[in-house]
């Protein structure tokens, strides 16, 4: 198990490291378990979620093995070691990829975990694959994810998307695009932010 990145947050030390299988249950429950009018408002697919085996077999192909060529990675989101959630990136092509991450123990949500981090996990993606473009693909509803994604990234287009990436529903998404360049001005933006903060 690699350690990837890790960040003090106000909450305890925020971190990224590769997925493994003893994950995979506590994931699954996220999915299986969280209340309906949970998924309802993320706009999840019942039926392109699919059963537990599919689940469990959809991250257990996510579980990195270092072949440049996998079509899906998974990382382990943690707060002070505990799993916390996760992030997934599905590539398609050097230019077509798109990233999820969820954090999965309800308690967490609006810490601040995924500001924290998110510059990191943008670094892991191109760092441990040969992307070239990352796309977020963040429906126009969920406010928590885009006002964060709004302090690094702008919303280049908004559209009708009949078939989204992930277990999503057809709907409306902004969509952003982030270049293996634009890396350091998002690392160096996120600098900003957290000295910023510190002087509060």
């Amino acid at each position: 198990m690699s350690n990837i990145a890790s960040v003090k947050t106000a909450s305890g030390l925020a971190g990224l490291r590769d997925l493994t299988s003893s994950d995979l249950p506590a994931i699954a429950d996220y999915w299986l378990l969280s209340p309906d009018e949970y998924l309802t408002a993320m706009g999840v697919d019942r039926h392109r979620l699919g059963s537990a085996e599919d689940v469990h077999k959809r991250f257990f192909n996510a579980i990195r093995t270092g072949e440049l060529a996998q079509p899906s990675i998974a990382l382990a989101i943690t707060l002070d070691e505990g799993l916390a959630g996760y992030t997934l990136l599905n590539r398609y092509s050097a230019e077509v990829n798109y990233s999820h991450w969820h954090i999965i123990v309800p308690n967490l949500r609006a810490k601040g975990l995924s500001t924290a981090l998110y510059p990191h996990r943008l670094k892991a993606y191109f760092d441990l694959t040969p992307i070239s473009l990352l796309i977020h693909q963040t429906r126009t509803s969920n406010i928590g994810v885009n006002r964060m994604l709004d302090k690094f990234i702008p919303v280049s287009e908004t559209k009708f998307i009949d078939k989204p990436d992930g277990v999503a529903k057809s709907g409306e998404f902004h969509l952003r695009y982030v270049r293996r360049e634009d890396l350091p001005g998002i690392l160096a933006r996120a600098a900003q932010l957290g000295a910023n903060q510190s002087a509060l």
